[in-house]
């Protein structure tokens, strides 16, 4: 796509999330959003697959790139870097490195908005690093009101009350998260499903599961026909293909098998299992952040997991919300896939006072 040429740097404002796993980003410019889109980053492999993942979005959105450029990240914690201070100062540098307009990096203390510069980004660290789940909740609370969002992404999951205009937390780290219930480390593609359960039913047999990486709840969810390919980015544990005879290989070694000891049906039933287990741990979670009375009247959903989050409420709560909303907008699927890249973009273009409250 082109941006629109009209106008101030400030038409045109790309949202960027630099995750270990992916880079989101997306466009925004006139008033709305033009394009969302994600690649593959495997930030733990090497800066280059940012370096390469910023020239693919550079591609996609030529002229847009001397606009303003928001961003938001957790690929600091990611293995190539010594400590999360160094990782946020590399990343905002590649950035502005490689991007030509100006880079502000977000950098919230609670409910309050900052934006830094990359020469501010040693000072400001610990508010920059992994501040992506309160991009989308600050917005979700601006758009949806008052609830509970639920971000169901690759590798983790947000859960986050929402108030009219904002987040209602007190969090302000991962840490904080971890020991809330905020943030739990369970996604739909990159899970190894020894985290999951550690015994499983096969075709009337109770077994103990393999504490090996021979698969990912993305097998999980490519059987049971959930997972989007587009949202299927990284290879699989084994290296191999991405079809169901590959996939329930992958399955039959977490259980010490080979696929033909087992039928189609049953190695679907032992994903639907695991597919269980994972959403009873996020229901466990769910109940330590919404703390205990009626379920949340609005729950608002994002990420590629999405499709998750009906199984979680009524493990949960015994029952679906009274109302479910897509994350920002109902038919934006890569909007609430890729969340706080939208957020990012949205949050910077009303502080600069070019975006109404709410959009």
């Amino acid at each position: 796509m082109s941006a629109p040429k009209a106008g101030g740097l400030l038409e045109n404002v790309i949202g960027w999330d630099v995750g270990g796993a992916h880079l989101k980003a997306a466009w925004h410019a006139h008033g709305r959003l033009q394009d969302v889109a994600q690649w593959a980053c495997p930030l733990w492999k090497g800066m280059d697959h940012l370096h390469a993942a910023v020239a693919a979005a550079q591609a996609r959105w030529p002229e847009a790139m001397a606009g303003h450029h928001a961003v938001t990240m957790t690929g600091e914690m990611t293995d190539g870097f010594a400590d999360r201070a160094e990782g946020v100062a590399r990343i905002a540098t590649a950035l502005t490195t490689a991007l030509p307009g100006p880079v502000r990096l977000f950098a919230p203390a609670g409910a309050q908005r900052a934006w830094v510069g990359a020469d501010e980004a040693a000072r400001a660290w610990t508010h920059i690093a992994s501040a992506n789940w309160l991009a989308s909740a600050h917005h979700a609370g601006l758009v949806h009101g008052a609830g509970l969002l639920v971000d169901v992404g690759s590798t983790t999951t947000d859960l986050i009350r929402l108030r009219d205009g904002g987040a209602d937390t007190t969090s302000q780290t991962d840490r904080d998260r971890l020991a809330s219930g905020e943030l739990v480390y369970q996604g739909v593609v990159r899970t190894p499903l020894c985290a999951l359960a550690q015994r499983v039913p096969l075709a009337g047999q109770a077994l103990n599961v393999m504490n090996e990486w021979f698969a990912t709840t993305a097998d999980v969810y490519r059987l049971t026909g959930e997972l989007d390919a587009a949202h299927d980015l990284h290879p699989a544990a084994d290296g191999g293909g991405k079809d169901l005879p590959a996939t329930r290989r992958r399955l039959a070694h977490m259980v010490g098998c080979d696929a033909a000891d087992a039928s189609a049906a049953q190695w679907l039933a032992l994903a639907q299992h695991w597919r269980g287990a994972q959403a009873g741990l996020m229901a466990t979670a769910l109940r330590r952040v919404w703390r205990p009375g009626a379920p949340p009247a609005r729950v608002v959903t994002a990420g590629c997991g999405a499709f998750l989050v009906p199984e979680v409420l009524r493990l949960a709560f015994g029952t679906r919300a009274a109302g479910i909303a897509v994350y920002p907008y109902a038919d934006a699927t890569m909007a609430s896939v890729c969340a706080p890249s939208v957020a990012v973009a949205a949050l910077y273009l009303q502080d600069q006072g070019r975006l109404p409250c709410g959009l």
